[in-house]
């Protein structure tokens, strides 16, 4: 085999990227793994992992330098420095805002699997049949039986802890023992389900709870610094999970520094040949080749790789032919919920910094249940004590001021919600001709909003919160709707959406692209709906039976 052929390519090395590596690999192909961003290894390249907030220059803040080199990361909390070199610089990397979106990229090894929020759900039919049943965008072309067995093997690998909880709107999976509510959380999840029916349980998280030997894992030590990379491979990322996997085979090459300038295609074989690459360190282009190609480079970025392929046949892109490329972008909407003191526990405390909270499970818009909006939201919280913090803005000064500070503070519960976003055909993104990034390659502009089926939902997601926790005796309860632009919640999904028809959709139920079968998109742009749960775990499922997939076309000749 050449220096510049394999038998894939994977472009991407985040979640779904390292799992289509691992999957390829340990099906016999021999893979190249391209990432347009530098390598970190698992371990020797997490250099604020153990460190404490007072070594850092700024405890871990940000510098008035700092918020002028990065105008779209200061909006909310990337922007530190911390881990401010795992976030793509604002300045080489810019895109057009045709309408405000927040994009907050990684790129490095292993992307945004080093920092992600690890929540972890699988989709019901409730999700997968929704768009159906609303007649809104188009069907989606599986159903939660086509992907359930794909679930419990991302589960099993990936270590997802949890508690099995019987219900049909969020199926329970194959979990390791589940992380603990503190007193708090359980008393108001006990009557919550008591007096409203709803059901308020412990997070489901890739944060291991036992060791996995075999992955050189050891279980969660309960020191909240996943974002900082983490030296026991507690949680599930790239580094931590599938490269080692990947890389034991043999059979992977990883090439760092390598942006996917396009797919190259094929017009007489209607396949793709390869991909052309930018290297971004000496800017010269390569060109390697494979038989099959999975694009996994994140939602956007997937898309962009696409829309910038094959435009001498298709000028808005491969997988272009059904107008869809590059819409029906979505996000989840949150930013909005309820909050309150609790009393009756100051002799109560718990363990160390769990890096998990609660789920309130969607209620609306199922059974009988039905509102003036679609779809529907689900709540991500805790119960906590006040910490020295709570005292900042007083002027009192001395020893017993110190020492009270000293002490746990009060206890206080909260909610955030986490609501769907519909399809809309009109939030899209496009190739900006007249922008470039450092390398001298279109930028994204994206244009993209909420609307009035979102806007009602707030409404419901604001006041339940209140009333939820009210309900439970949480006192002083206070709602907020906190300033919300789609991108915020880092779940960027739709843009080659699959579908049943090519003249509607850009992916098959394989998640092969319509216009070249050879080419798999397996991340966040295949979605065809949002649900309002975490996305991540359907990705990984959504990849692995992709990639099983593939190789038996592969071998049957059909690809």
């Amino acid at each position: 085999m050449a220096d510049n052929t394999y038998d894939a390519i994977v472009v991407g090395s985040g979640i779904s990227g390292g799992w289509a590596a691992k999957e390829l690999t340990q099906k016999g192909l021999k893979v190249l793994l391209l990432e347009r961003g530098e390598d970190v290894k698992h371990r020797v390249d997490y250099p604020s992992t153990n460190k404490d907030p007072w070594e850092f220059p700024h405890r871990g803040g940000r510098t008035q330098q700092m918020i002028k080199d990065y105008p779209v990361l200061k909006r909310d909390y990337p922007l530190n420095e911390m881990n401010l070199a795992w976030w793509a610089s604002d300045k080489d990397c810019p895109y057009t805002e045709v309408k405000r979106f927040d994009w907050y990229r990684g790129y490095h090894v292993g992307g945004r699997s080093l920092m992600w929020g690890r929540q972890s759900y699988r989709w019901s039919d409730f999700d997968f049949e929704a768009n159906a049943k609303d007649g809104i965008a188009i069907d989606w072309p599986i159903r939660y039986k086509d992907i359930e067995p794909w679930y419990g093997y991302a589960e099993s690998f990936a270590g997802i802890s949890g508690s099995k909880d019987g219900l049909s709107q969020l199926p329970d999976g194959n979990f390791l023992p589940a992380m603990e509510m503190n007193c708090v959380e359980k008393d108001v999840s006990a009557r919550i389900k008591e007096k409203m029916g709803r059901s308020m349980i412990i997070g489901r998280t890739a944060n291991i709870t036992q060791p996995k030997p075999e992955q050189d894992r050891v279980n969660c030590q309960y020191r909240n610094k996943c974002w900082l990379g983490c030296p026991f491979g507690a949680y599930f990322s790239t580094q931590s999970a599938t490269l080692p996997v990947a890389m034991k085979t043999g059979n992977l090459t990883l090439r760092p520094w390598s942006i996917v300038k396009e797919i190259i295609y094929d017009k007489d074989t209607k396949k793709a040949k390869g991909v052309r690459i930018l290297d971004a360190q000496n800017n010269q282009t390569y060109d390697y080749f494979s038989k099959i190609v999975f694009v996994n480079a994140s939602t956007l970025n997937s898309a962009w790789v696409l829309m910038n392929s094959a435009t001498d046949v298709w000028p808005d892109g491969l997988g272009s032919s059904s107008g869809e490329l590059g819409h029906n972008l979505m996000d989840h909407h949150f930013r909005v919920g309820a909050s309150g003191r609790v009393d009756g526990y100051d002799d109560k405390y718990y363990y160390g910094k769990r890096p998990n909270g609660i789920y309130v499970v969607r209620y609306r818009n199922l059974f009988d249940d039905k509102r003036d909006y679609l779809r529907g939201f689900g709540y991500q919280g805790s119960a906590s004590r006040e910490g020295w913090a709570r005292e900042i803005a007083e002027l009192t000064i001395g020893g017993e001021y110190k020492d009270a500070l000293c002490e746990p503070g009060a206890w206080t519960m909260g909610m955030t919600a986490f609501g769907e976003m519909l399809p809309y055909h009109e939030n899209k993104i496009s190739l900006d001709k007249t922008r470039k990034d450092k390398w001298g390659l279109p930028v994204l502009a994206i244009d993209c909003e909420i609307k009035d089926n979102e806007r009602k939902m707030r409404v419901d997601m604001m006041n339940d919160a209140k009333e939820m926790l009210e309900t439970a005796g949480v006192k002083d309860v206070r709602t907020y709707d906190n300033d919300y632009a789609p991108g915020m919640g880092i779940h960027e999904m739709g843009t080659a959406r699959m579908g049943r028809d090519p003249k509607t959709s850009v992916l098959n139920e394989w998640n092969q692209v319509w216009d070249a079968k050879n080419v798999f998109v397996t991340d966040g742009s295949c979605m065809t709906s949002a649900a309002c749960v975490n996305p991540s775990l359907t990705y990984m499922a959504l990849t692995a039976r992709a990639a099983d997939y593939a190789v038996k076309e592969l071998k049957k000749g059909n690809i």
